[in-house]
């Protein structure tokens, strides 16, 4: 699977507004474009370098980072708790190789905000879930600032 190909995938969800920094892609649930900046969390991330850190090796050749924010129940039920301490560089102790192909494991800095993390996947099937998980999770959060608004 290619960035591309990741890319156009998560493009198909409705209300998608994308955000583009250092070749990353960031997607959000933002339908009307009316996010203020502070709710503007995307739900996936597609990372292409090692811009914001080195542990994950994405300046290999072909390597990338899909990144996929959970409910704090569906991380739970992969990973456990979410993972506490943190070494000198801030990256969390999950017991993973952040480095490892194609291995859905904790994010290694987000993994406190239920987010998980795969490099360089091969095979969509087990990752459609989760994105359609993350997916509905930022529809429902969108949803209830919206009515937040309107109260």
């Amino acid at each position: 699977m290619t960035v591309d190909e990741m890319d156009l995938l998560i493009r198909r969800y409705d209300g998608i507004r994308l955000l583009e920094a250092q070749g990353d892609l960031f997607y959000l649930y933002d339908p009307a474009a009316d996010l203020p900046p502070e709710r503007q969390q995307p739900f996936a991330t597609i990372v292409t370098g090692d811009h914001y850190e080195k542990v994950s090796r994405l300046d290999e050749p072909g390597a990338w980072r899909l990144n996929v924010g959970l409910t704090k129940a569906t991380y739970s039920k992969l990973f456990g708790p979410v993972p506490t301490e943190r070494d000198a560089d801030w990256v969390l102790d999950s017991g993973h190789n952040y480095a490892e192909r194609d291995k859905l494991m904790p994010h290694p800095f987000y993994a406190s905000q239920h987010w998980v993390c795969i490099i360089s996947p091969t095979d969509l099937a087990p990752l459609q879930d989760l994105l359609t998980e993350a997916y509905e999770f930022a529809v429902r959060k969108y949803a209830n600032h919206q009515a937040r608004q309107t109260s």
